[in-house]
């Protein structure tokens, strides 16, 4: 039986970068055959104003890249198969420079039940169809700046 912990830590607490929002609406739409993963997905927040929000996709990819991150860049993984996309999640935000991105990671398998997964990289394409779901959070304030270390753009959140 799990029991909480009533251990009490002396370390001090750390600077939690957070922001908050609430769900203002939820936008269903369909991916096409022979679309890039990446584009349809921005091209149906841009469509629909969204600036802030999380998404789920489901459906297949006829081609695959993903990436994995290592040593401040991504190391891609190709496959030219079709695959079911098992899970694609994500979140569209914008950067510093007011250009809408779509951050995405996946895991698809191929018709022997092998997995594959990783940062979403340009080049997926939607197979038979694709399933978007897109939750919008207007009241986020989520803003991408570029972090040179590390190569890459990550959220620079304001309450």
């Amino acid at each position: 039986m799990f029991k909480p912990s009533t251990r009490v830590s002396n370390t001090k607490a750390a600077k939690v970068n957070q922001t908050k929002s609430k769900v203002s609406r939820t936008i269903f739409a369909r991916l096409d055959e022979n679309e890039d993963l990446l584009n349809a997905i921005k091209e149906r927040a841009e469509q629909n104003r969204t600036r802030a929000g999380f998404f789920f996709l489901i459906g297949t990819v006829k081609r695959a890249v993903l990436g994995f991150y290592k040593d401040a860049s991504y190391k891609p993984i190709e496959l030219h198969e079709p695959l079911e996309i098992i899970c694609c999640t994500g979140n569209v935000s914008v950067r510093e420079d007011g250009e809408l991105v779509v951050h995405a990671h996946m895991a698809v398998g191929d018709e022997e039940g092998h997995m594959f997964g990783g940062h979403v990289l340009p080049g997926c394409i939607i197979g038979v169809t694709g399933e978007l779901t897109l939750v919008e959070t207007p009241g986020a304030k989520l803003k991408r700046v570029f972090k040179e270390k590390l190569n890459m753009y990550l959220w620079s959140l304001e309450e």
